[in-house]
């Protein structure tokens, strides 16, 4: 089964960090917003299966972001906001959402709860589609080693944040990925000013394939916009 995602919507920095961290430490994948616009572009770039929200947010608040999201999505939701009336309590719940808690918070409680609450909302796949190896231009990559495997049948095995970057590309051949999705899919962070992360790791990966002389480019730039594979994935 995919780990689950949680999206983090706080925009009080130190709270939001506290967040990430502690769901981090509890094995979900973590992204963050700190607005409604930020959710939504989140929301559109990635699934989402847990929103923790806070309601007193810059631009619409969280009540009003709830609606909304009610109207077209069934992620699981959790307010976790400063606001302790019961009108606030009453009407979040009313507009949907799943639970709802005051600050300050237990750590634990909040994980217990949205374990919960995931495992009621997390569909559970009858048969995983997902292949464990990949192979492509003669290549190998494995996820349950990390390892990749030249043509020649030389393996190496990528780290972490190597691996996920080709992995994800790998996945949807020729789709552009920007700098922002890949660092949220190999670090669960947000992109930051003059990061260069992704950079760095792309270059390693295509210095991987530089090592056997009759492998084309597989990793192509687009400026301005980020990455894509262009290779050729094998079949089966």
């Amino acid at each position: 089964m995919q780990t689950p995602v949680v999206l983090i919507v706080e925009d009080e920095e130190v709270t939001r960090l506290n967040l990430v961290s502690l769901f981090q430490g509890e094995g979900y994948d973590v992204i963050e917003a700190i607005n409604g616009d930020e959710m939504n572009q989140r929301l559109a770039d990635t699934k989402v299966n847990l929103i923790v929200m806070d309601i007193n947010l810059p631009g619409k608040n969280g009540l009003i972001l709830a609606r909304e999201l009610r109207q077209k999505e069934k992620i699981g939701l959790i307010f976790l906001t400063g606001r302790d009336s019961e009108v606030d309590r009453i009407l979040g719940l009313e507009i949907g959402a799943d639970d709802y808690l005051t600050k300050p918070f237990n750590p634990r409680e909040l994980t217990i709860r949205a374990r919960n609450l995931l495992s009621r909302t997390v569909a559970q796949p009858v048969v995983e589609e997902h292949k464990s190896v990949v192979t492509f231009n003669g290549w190998t990559l494995d996820e349950n080693s990390r390892n990749l495997t030249s043509p020649k049948g030389e393996s190496r095995r990528l780290p972490k944040g190597e691996y996920r970057a080709l992995r994800l590309m790998l996945d949807t051949p020729g789709k552009i990925f920007t700098r922002e999705q890949l660092i949220r899919h190999m670090t669960g962070r947000e992109l930051r000013p003059n990061d260069r992360t992704v950079d760095v790791t792309i270059r390693r990966i295509r210095k991987h394939f530089e090592t056997d002389m009759d492998t084309p480019e597989l990793i192509s730039t687009i400026h301005g916009e980020g990455y894509r594979f262009v290779g050729h994935i094998d079949k089966d």
